[in-house]
C-alpha cells in the first residue's frame, strides 16, 4: 500500500530497530517496528513509515510530517557522560546514535515529536540532560518495572496547561509503566509535565518547540489513543502550512 501525503493522513517516521528475527525456517537480520506502534499511529489517522538505522537516514526527516521514537533497551550512559551502573541492562550505542540524529533533525525541522519510554529518555539526552540508570535506587521500590512483559497501572499528575493536560482533559491520568531508568537532570528547553506519586518524572515537553512530547509510559500498550491523536493533529498543522 502506498500512502500519499495529505492533510488527512500525515506521514510519521518511526525509528526502526534492526536485529535478528526468525522467518519460517530462516534466521534473518531484519528492520522492524512492533505492530502496536504502527497500529496506534494508523488508528490515529497517520501513515506510519519505517526509518531504518542506516547512515544519513536522518536527512530524510524534513520530508516527513512528524516523528515517533520508540521504547527499547537502556540508553548507553556514555551518551550523557556517565559511568555504567551495576544494574544497567542491555544497551545499543549504535541505535542511540541513530535515534539521537533523528531527534536532532526533527527538532531542527520543527516537526512534531512523540517519544515513548526510552524515546523520552533520548529526547532528554539530546538536550544535554541526564538519566537515573536504576530507578529503584532513587525511589526505593520497583513498582515502575513489575516484571517481564508486565505493566504497572501508574497514576500520574499532569501539569495544568501542558500539552498532556489538554490531551487527557484533566490533571491526572493512569498509564501503563514498564521502566527502570528515568530522567535525572532535565535537558535544556525541556520541562516536566507529569509525575508519578513518588516524584518520578513521567513526561516532558519542549518549551521551545511547537510539539515535542515525551512520555515515560508505554502509550502503545494503552487503549487510550489520545497521545497518538495529538501527534496526528500537530502533524496536520505541518502539512497544512506547506
Amino acid at each position: 500500500m502506498v500512502f500519499a501525503r495529505s492533510a488527512d493522513r500525515p506521514v510519521i517516521g518511526i525509528g526502526a530497530h534492526a536485529g535478528p528475527v526468525k522467518i519460517a525456517i530462516f534466521d534473518k537480520h531484519a528492520t522492524f517496528v512492533p505492530r502496536e506502534f504502527t497500529d496506534q499511529l494508523y488508528d490515529a489517522g497517520c501513515a506510519p513509515v519505517l526509518l531504518p538505522p542506516l547512515p544519513g537516514i536522518e536527512h530524510t526527516v524534513a520530508r516527513l510530517d512528524g516523528l515517533l521514537v520508540l521504547a527499547g533497551p537502556d540508553v548507553d550512559p556514555a551518551s550523557y557522560s556517565a559511568r555504567p551502573h551495576p544494574k544497567l541492562q542491555r544497551t545499543d550505542p549504535q541505535r542511540d546514535a541513530f535515534e539521537l540524529a533523528l531527534l536532532d533533525a526533527a527538532i531542527d525541522a520543527g516537526l512534531p515529536i512523540l517519544a515513548i519510554c526510552r524515546g523520552m529518555q533520548l529526547l532528554n539526552v539530546a538536550r544535554n540532560g541526564t538519566l537515573h540508570q536504576h530507578l529503584p535506587d532513587i525511589v526505593g521500590h520497583g513498582d515502575h518495572l513489575p516484571g517481564p512483559e508486565l505493566y504497572t497501572p501508574m497514576p500520574v499528575k499532569l501539569l495544568p496547561g501542558s500539552h498532556l493536560a489538554k490531551i487527557f482533559e484533566g490533571d491526572t491520568a493512569t498509564v501503563p509503566c514498564h521502566h527502570h531508568q528515568a530522567i535525572d537532570r532535565l535537558g535544556a528547553g525541556l520541562t516536566a509535565t507529569a509525575w508519578a506519586e513518588d516524584g518520578t518524572i513521567e513526561a516532558i515537553e519542549a518549551t521551545d518547540h511547537p510539539f515535542a512530547l515525551g512520555v515515560q509510559w508505554h502509550a502503545e500498550e494503552s487503549p487510550d489513543n489520545r497521545p497518538f491523536q495529538a501527534l496526528a493533529d500537530a502533524a496536520r498543522l505541518v502539512t497544512s502550512a506547506r
